[in-house]
């Protein structure tokens, strides 16, 4: 029987190369290969062997020539999948480069760390082989914590950070009182079903409104987008610090805070209060009637915050 989400595949694929990102393998390290959708503007095309007559096998990139964003994906799909209504709205103005995240998407590790760190360590590593000096981050959920690793560790690469959806670190505290309020015994149950009924569940608390799908394809998402469960579920488990090791950074980076009112998973309280613990530098933008999935829920007005911010930090891109 046809998977209707693996089928659409190809599909998004051709989107995405309409829209000027196509997907380029990474070596960061012997043993850790990240998959990264990059410009298609900077993939040198293949020439064939005068000798052999053949393709060659490498494919070079070159250096950006336009301002970098880079959309860090959540737990729940890969990177593309996750930013398919914003990949489009940036790419006239912007270098865009979607990053699949270690244990997503085809990107693969034999390194037992299974920590934020690591993953932010390796997208720089991988950043920088594609000849990336500078770029704004904008974080949605898990990629979010890499976000803020990446922004803390990386000031000289990161220009700017845009978060939704997440936090500076899964504390103990917030760890548990989050998943007290949802109904749920541990955030694998929550970001891991492995049923359609666990799939529905972790469906209605992401989204505001109430969306149906038939079972089908609640079966069929399960198959395609939850491989790897036992790598996912050690992020998990290396994603939570004790209270007493959490700190906040010193940013020297512009931080915005784009919300949907209804994130049940974190609140907009825990956002606002983050603003505050950020100082100055951060600035906070909430979307209404959008729940934790504010860029699938609301991409039109997310796009038109989204660019508004980029607008302020590139104003001569905004012009052209």
């Amino acid at each position: 029987m046809v998977n209707f989400v693996a089928a659409q595949k190809p599909l998004l694929l051709g989107l995405m190369k309409m829209a000027g990102v196509i997907p380029h393998t990474v070596e960061i390290e012997s043993g850790t290969l990240m998959n990264i959708w990059v410009p298609t503007e900077t993939v040198k095309k293949h020439k064939k062997s005068k000798k052999t007559g053949t393709m060659a096998a490498d494919v070079a990139t070159t250096k950006p020539t336009k301002p970098v964003v880079v959309l860090v994906h959540g737990f729940a799909a890969e990177g593309v999948v996750t930013w398919q209504f914003q990949v489009g709205s940036l790419t006239k103005k912007y270098s865009v480069y979607v990053p699949d995240l270690l244990f997503f998407g085809g990107s693969i590790t034999d390194n037992p760390n299974r920590s934020p760190t690591f993953q932010a360590e390796c997208l720089v590593k991988g950043l920088r082989k594609l000849g990336i000096e500078r770029c704004t981050l904008v974080g949605f959920s898990y990629g979010g914590m890499v976000a803020f690793k990446m922004a803390e560790l990386y000031p000289e690469l990161v220009e700017a950070v845009v978060i939704s959806g997440s936090i500076l670190a899964m504390t103990d505290s917030i760890s548990n009182e989050t998943l007290k309020g949802l109904g749920f015994s541990s955030s694998s149950e929550l970001l891991l079903p492995d049923s359609v009924k666990g799939c529905k569940a972790l469906l209605k608390v992401a989204a505001h409104k109430k969306l149906w799908f038939p079972d089908k394809l609640h079966k069929d998402f399960l198959e395609v987008m939850f491989t790897n469960r036992k790598e996912r579920a050690e992020l998990l488990e290396g994603l939570v610090v004790s209270n007493k090791d959490a700190n906040i950074p010193n940013f020297p980076q512009r931080i915005h805070l784009l919300w949907g009112e209804n994130d049940q998973i974190f609140k907009l309280e825990l956002a606002q209060n983050m603003q505050q613990q950020l100082g100055d530098k951060a600035t906070f933008q909430g979307i209404k009637k959008a729940g934790h999935l504010v860029h699938l829920e609301r991409p039109c007005v997310y796009n038109r915050c989204l660019n508004q911010f980029l607008a302020s930090l590139y104003p001569k891109e905004a012009t052209k």
